[in-house]
Parts: C-alpha cells; structure tokens; sequence
C-alpha cells in the first residue's frame, strides 16, 4: 500500500461546483475526494487512449482506499454572474440567455493525494499526470505539477492505536470525533465519481481552513477519536512527509446493516 501525493500550481481561476448550488453554482475552496478520482482516471484515459474513459473510472475507483486535497496557500473566493445560452433560435424579442451566479475560487498552490491498494498502478498513474494536461475543475482551469516524478510515490503506514491526531487534510465530520484545537469550514463532498446500487450520498466533509477578511487560509485540526466497543469508526493513514489522513469506515458499516436486515426478513 502506497500513496502518490504532488503539488500543483493554478494558473487560473477555478470553480468546482457544489452538486446542490445549481442556480448559484457555489465552489469548493479544494478538490473533493470524487474530483481527485476523476482527475487520476482522466490523466491514465489520456495517457494511455486505448480504452474507454469510464474503464479507467472503474479501475481507479477500484483500486483506490483515500483521496483528498489541501489549500498550500490562502484562498480567495469571488461570486460573478454569468450568462448562459438557453437557446439558439427563436422569434425576435426573445430571450436566449439566462443570467446565473457561480464563484471562482484562486490559490496559487495545492496539494493532492491518494491512497492506492496497488503498486503498479502508482507507477502508470505518476507517468500519466506528468505527461497528460490536468485541470481543477473545469477544462479551463489549467494546472501544472511542482513536484518531480520521483519525489511523487509515499510510503503508507496503517495507525490503530492512536487516540489523537493532527491533520491537514478534509476528513468525514461525524458525532464520533471531538475537536481539541483548530478551525474549519464544513462542505458536503461526494466521496466516489459513481454511485453505490442506487446511492450517491454526500458526506459532510470539514476542510481545515480559517477565514479571515474574506481569505481562506489553509490551518490544522487536532482530531480526538471517540471509540465505541473498543472500535473506531475511523481508519487512520500515516503518508510520507504528509502526514495523517482520516477515511470513514461508514460505507462497510451500511453494508453490514443491510446484511443483517435481510437475515431478519
């Protein structure tokens, strides 16, 4: 079990969309766990251009235990209104356009990571993001890579004994974690690109980040983990030169749920 984890420069505006803020099109200030997935999957499609797009999807999302982003450096989120093409033809004195807000978000650095069940799929996946053309977000938002390809693959330790940690990172924000110090800003974040069966939940995420004269500035949490029945709820990752991340363990805990349903009916 390794992680591959690299900064990236923004070299443009970006806005990645809240699912939910379709009319006001609100930003995330960082790439949700489903974006980091799309972007490793879009990077292999396009490295390799042998197969389809949503193979590459499955192969990712198969292989693939955490992912997250971080703000390096402070954050400044700005609303616009945009005006958008409803139409093409139609009388004249019509309306072919509709007026609609969405924000823009600028940092200069992020950083990305991601924690993979397989080794060989590291190695192709650091070849594809140093050879393919990445985006945050949308298309137009270009990024570029900081780190070179051999600073790119982490060591990944697997922590059951610690009852505090300190993280950079977004993390789920259940009612099993207390908060001793730090600040942060809650979001609600897709955790896959595709849904499970029929379930495509939002997971309220905190994202460790203080605002301060309308800037975002990137800060830590120390997290104390609330164990019950001598179990954590959550699965701690130690990354190199990282630091600590956390991922629920709530999707088998549902699973087990529906298991004994059954059995009952």
């Amino acid at each position: 079990m390794k992680a591959i984890a690299f900064k990236v420069r923004l070299n443009s505006l970006y806005s990645i969309r809240i699912p939910f803020t379709w009319q006001s099109a609100l930003t995330y200030p960082v790439l949700p766990p489903s974006a980091v997935i799309g972007m490793f999957a879009n990077a292999l499609q396009r490295y390799k251009n042998d197969r389809n797009p949503l193979d590459y999807l499955n192969l990712v999302e198969e292989n693939i235990i955490w992912a997250g982003s971080r703000l390096l450096t402070p954050c400044l989120i700005k609303s616009y209104t945009t005006s958008a093409i409803t139409k093409w033809e139609d009388h004249i004195g019509a309306k072919f356009t509709n007026a609609l807000g969405r924000q823009f978000a600028f940092t200069k650095t992020l950083e990305i990571a991601g924690i993979f069940k397989d080794d060989t799929l590291i190695n192709e996946l650091v070849e594809a993001l140093i050879t393919s053309p990445l985006t945050c977000g949308d298309s137009e938002s270009a990024i570029s890579l900081e780190n070179k390809p051999e600073d790119m693959i982490k060591e990944v330790e697997k922590v059951d004994d610690l009852e505090s940690i300190v993280t950079n990172y977004p993390f789920p924000f259940t009612n099993d974690i207390e908060i001793s110090e730090g600040k942060g800003l809650l979001y609600l974040m897709h955790e896959r690109c595709k849904p499970s069966e029929k379930n495509f939940p939002l997971t309220l995420y905190l994202v460790p980040i203080e605002e301060k004269e309308r800037i975002l500035f990137p800060t830590s949490v120390t997290i104390q983990i609330v164990k019950k029945n001598s179990e954590s709820p959550k699965e701690v990752f130690k990354i190199q030169d990282i630091g600590y991340v956390l991922k629920s363990q709530f999707k088998n805990r549902r699973t087990k749920a529906k298991i004994k349903k059954r059995k009952k009916n």
